[in-house]
């Protein structure tokens, strides 16, 4: 039996209302979780609330409410967007919870009871003097500041002194080091990996445990004067929600027993690397087997702010575009795990391409032509097409290779395989013209054609299931099939639906979005710029600039084209897919001079064909005179890793 999984997102400061920064980490693991249980394995999901600490005490202070009215209402916002975004998340942890207090009291005091190898305590009292910054609810080092100030908040931090019980870090450093450089602690990605063991090969301080100033907040069992340090209460929340101090079955099935995935966003690092694994080594209690901290985003280029007007409600985005596009949009805009740019701007064209044109359209055409020509039953198939061997194989090949990413955390290259097989049979269908068949009354290669298409699209609805759940469910009525048959076993195999099966289609899955309305509404938002760069002939305004998505493309293979003397024809990798680019180098480069090179590209063109052949995108070079160069990266930056 397969081990089952346990997938976590990090807990929601209740501050703030969600945004599609809390809303990309939540989708994706959603769908880490739904994909591995089409896999056949059990998974359970957990995200939820961080309730505590003097941040909400001051925002409840300022809203006129205590502080768990004040918590009730922000987490609220949280609960309603995860259900507007079909998030299927199996628990909603809340630190304000008696079974989370339970939780960080029985950790607390199996903390407070360890020793350290040479039979020191792990916790002791002292006095603490530093800088701490509210807004991070976290000391600071003179070295965090920039220009005296926090550089998250932009404010200066206090200078506090208190009583606090530390935790002796110290004592735990080596032994997570041994356990990440063995392997049995997971850091991905591999920078994120190489940051923590930097970190550890410096003399870290040992940590606050409590606050004493802070009364919004769980109070030590050993001193009630002291409130558990924020990041003490937050973290814990992993394993109160399943069992840890009341329900010693569940936590063993999903701790102990489960293969145990954090993930996260990169700036709490420290606190879920370094932190929580010597917390849980002090409790006796096994550390989870992987913590993942995918990279940070723009927004069309610039970081998200406030005050910059560009946070996006993800609220907005499903009124725009429902839910299931919401999710493809936001985890299909650079690759999962780098820093990236959400491009806003290009929601609705990259909407109406993948998902109205590529994929609503293919589905209205063969239902459709089913229910014209074959009186709305599936026809049975007929192997002598052209390209059906070469359809089949790349359907047959999806499930395992889009599972293969989901398990390397690789969501965006899963969900483009299953884009690619909707091209391909787009491809296929245009190409087999089975409109000239009908009218030449070639029934049978007719049907073939038709039955061919269906069973790729079936075998898309389960590998887009974990992304686009309503969207598929929809797609699967369109061949009538129910749950029952939504397991990535049923999509390793072509030949699935029966003959006959009813086939039918009443509206568009994903009916397209006004262009013109949306360019007309932001060209007049432009139209009040008075900036220099927009007032001046030839100058770029940042926000154009920011529309251009160059990306690192590794050279798998390159050739002639043929009847050409300047064109090479690349195919490369950009991350989340595999390209073919035409470049005019073949004067200045042979094919294995360029072959293997880490190359930057512009990734965000239309596809274009130059001198019959496909090219999407453009190679970036340097030309003076009759020698040019193209650029490449010596660095071992991944494929799909932004240039800025």
């Amino acid at each position: 039996m397969a081990q089952p999984f346990y997938v976590t997102t990090p807990i929601y400061y209740v501050n703030d209302s969600p945004h599609i920064g809390h809303a990309y980490t939540t989708i994706a693991a959603d769908i880490m979780a739904r994909f591995h249980r089409l896999a056949g394995r059990e998974a359970f999901f957990l995200t939820g609330t961080d309730e505590h600490g003097s941040k909400v005490a001051e925002a409840a202070e300022a809203a006129g409410m205590s502080e768990i009215e004040f918590c009730d209402k922000t987490v609220k916002t949280f609960q309603e967007v995860w259900e507007r975004l079909d998030i299927g998340h199996d628990d909603f942890i809340r630190t304000t919870s008696e079974r989370h207090e339970k939780a960080v009291r029985k950790i607390l005091d199996a903390m407070r009871g360890a020793k350290t190898d040479d039979g020191q305590e792990v916790i002791y009292s002292g006095y603490y003097e530093g800088l701490y910054c509210t807004g991070c609810e976290k000391y600071l080092t003179e070295r965090d500041l920039v220009d005296g100030k926090c550089p998250d908040h932009n404010r200066e931090p206090e200078v506090l002194k208190e009583k606090n019980y530390f935790f002796r870090l110290s004592a735990f450093t080596g032994k997570i080091r041994d356990k990440i450089e063995s392997g049995e602690l997971r850091i991905l990605p591999e920078e994120r990996r190489r940051e923590v063991l930097g970190l550890l090969k410096q003399d870290l301080p040992d940590f606050s445990l409590s606050r004493e100033r802070v009364k919004w907040g769980i109070p030590l069992t050993f001193d009630s004067s002291q409130s558990a340090y924020v990041w003490v209460d937050a973290l814990t929340n992993y394993i109160s929600a399943i069992g840890y101090a009341d329900n010693p079955l569940t936590f063993d099935k999903w701790w102990n027993e489960a293969e145990v995935v954090h993930l996260m966003a990169k700036d709490i690092l420290k606190f879920h690397c370094l932190y929580w694994p010597a917390m849980l080594m002090a409790a006796g209690v096994k550390l989870p087997e992987t913590i993942f901290l995918h990279g940070f985003f723009t927004v069309d280029g610039a970081k998200m702010a406030k005050s910059l007007g560009n946070k996006i409600d993800p609220n907005d985005m499903v009124d725009d575009f429902g839910a299931d596009a919401t999710r493809y949009l936001l985890l299909t805009q650079y690759p999962f795990g780098h820093d990236g740019d959400v491009q806003a701007s290009r929601f609705v064209g990259q909407y109406n391409t993948d998902l109205a044109n590529d994929l609503g359209n293919l589905v209205s055409r063969v239902a459709k032509m089913v229910m014209t020509n074959c009186e709305g039953q599936l026809p049975s198939a007929h192997d002598d097409l052209p390209g059906l061997e070469e359809l089949k194989l790349q359907a047959e090949n999806l499930a395992d290779n889009a599972y293969e990413y989901i398990q390397n955390f690789r969501i965006g290259a899963a969900i483009e395989e299953a884009i690619a097989l909707v091209r391909a049979t787009n491809k296929f269908f245009n190409d087999t013209a089975p409109w000239k068949m009908a009218k030449a009354g070639k029934t049978q290669e007719l049907g073939g054609v038709l039955n061919a298409c269906c069973e790729a699209l079936r075998m898309v609805s389960v590998t887009l299931f974990p992304v686009m759940p309503g969207k598929m469910r929809e797609l699967r009525h369109v061949l009538s099939l129910s749950d029952d048959t939504l397991d990535l076993q049923n999509a390793r195999t072509f030949s699935f639906l029966k003959p006959g099966t009813p086939i039918r289609v009443e509206k568009p899955i994903f009916p397209r979005l006004d262009v013109k309305k949306k360019a007309a509404g932001e060209a007049k938002k432009d139209t009040t710029k008075t900036d220099k760069a927009a007032s001046e002939p030839g100058l770029l305004d940042i926000s154009e600039f920011a529309k251009v998505q160059l990306r690192v493309a590794l050279v798998l293979k390159a050739e002639k084209v043929e009847g050409a003397d300047k064109l090479l024809k690349l195919q490369v990798d950009i991350g989340n897919e595999k390209r073919q680019i035409v470049a005019g180098i073949a004067q200045h480069y042979t094919a294995p001079e360029i072959l293997g090179k880490r190359v930057i590209v512009v990734a965000n063109l239309k596809p274009a064909k130059i001198r019959g052949v496909e090219s999407h995108g453009m190679l970036l070079a340097a030309k003076r005179g009759d020698q040019l160069c193209v650029v490449t990266t010596d660095l071992e930056m991944p494929p799909g890793a932004p240039v800025s």
